[in-house]
């Protein structure tokens, strides 16, 4: 036996110098497996080949079976990097605004788009956005921000998919029911576009981290269906300068806007300074809504973020769209900043 592991050894040596390739010499060393192999199953028990190559073919089979482990082994990690390494060139190449080979292919309806073009593109490319739920709202505007291109998304979200949110919540399937919504919203849009990156936050945002998460983001949507954290959202985007898009639905209708002092419009707390009771605006579950609405409302938050971004067209900075789906109007309001304002002071309109 351990001449014919000499003999293989002595296979491995000469392709090694005569720098055959590795395919060739593991078949050379194959062959000499498998002629002992044949040697074992062909001659008798006491015939010398059988005698000098061990006696048995149970070592043989043993030695051939480690071997096929370890090289099964070997093939499995090098397939799992073959799979990575677009994933992480399509991370890198989103972390510096760069386009991967092909990727503006994707793009091509946006580039011919005389409002967007390959600069407005780029400007997706190298934005990053927050979105703050993933549930009805944050459903469209996730896969259509990652549809659009936009480099970096952050989604926060404490909850779980639950069969209940499958009527109107896109993002999500049936298969992930139980999984955390951050992390099934990850994995939809990933499967989209696997050149953006996507950071996942599978927590409540709260006053201790808000600052410190938004102060990462040029752009803030927030999905939310309660007004501490809109009002949360809200004067920390205020504090940090930051445009903060806003949706709300019920029922049949939704309302967009976009809230930036900053930039010379009103805060969300001078619209709405202070939460209604409970009973004046009950929660989806409690009033109910049509399951195409939040798509519709939230699709309209995705392009005012795609219009900030590229200053393509006119936003809704300092206007409110409310959409009626049961009769299928649309109307536009003015939204003016308050000076008593106790977020902003009215600094929209100072600006």
């Amino acid at each position: 036996m351990l001449a014919v592991l000499g003999i293989m050894a002595v296979v491995w040596g000469l392709g090694r110098a005569l720098r055959l390739p590795g395919g060739v010499v593991w078949s050379l060393i194959g062959l000499v497996y498998v002629a002992v192999l044949v040697v074992h199953l062909i001659f008798p028990d006491a015939h010398p080949l059988r005698v000098a190559t061990g006696g048995g073919p149970e070592g043989w089979l043993i030695l051939g079976g480690g071997v096929a482990l370890v090289a099964g082994y070997m093939q499995g990690l090098a397939w799992l990097k073959r799979q990575a390494a677009p994933a992480e060139k399509a991370g890198a190449a989103a972390s510096q605004g760069v386009f991967a080979p092909g990727e503006l292919n994707r793009y091509a309806r946006h580039v011919v788009l005389r409002e967007l073009g390959g600069p407005g593109q780029k400007k997706l490319k190298q934005s990053k956005v927050l979105v703050i739920g993933a549930g009805g709202l944050g459903s469209p505007v996730l896969l259509y921000l990652a549809a659009a291109g936009v480099g970096r998304i952050g989604v926060i979200d404490d909850d779980v998919v639950e069969a209940s949110n499958l009527q109107r919540q896109v993002v999500h399937t049936d298969g992930r029911t139980g999984m955390a919504k951050v992390q099934s919203a990850m994995q939809a849009m990933e499967a989209l576009n696997p050149y953006v990156e996507v950071r996942p936050y599978q927590r409540r945002l709260t006053q201790e981290i808000a600052g410190a998460l938004i102060a990462e983001y040029d752009l803030v949507i927030d999905g939310t269906d309660n007004f501490d954290t809109r009002y949360l959202a809200n004067r920390v985007c205020v504090d940090a300068e930051k445009p903060l898009i806003s949706g709300a639905i019920a029922q049949w209708e939704g309302q967009v806007s976009i809230f930036d002092p900053a930039r010379g419009g009103p805060c969300y707390q001078c619209i709405f300074a202070e939460a209604p009771a409970p009973e004046l605006a009950p929660s989806c579950a409690e009033a109910g809504v049509v399951s195409p609405l939040p798509g519709v409302v939230g699709s309209m938050m995705a392009l005012e973020a795609v219009k900030l971004i590229t200053g393509a067209g006119e936003t809704l900075r300092g206007q409110m769209m409310i959409f009626d789906g049961l009769h299928g109007e649309s109307r536009k309001m003015r939204l003016k900043p308050r000076t008593d304002c106790p977020v902003c002071g009215g600094r929209g309109a100072k600006g």
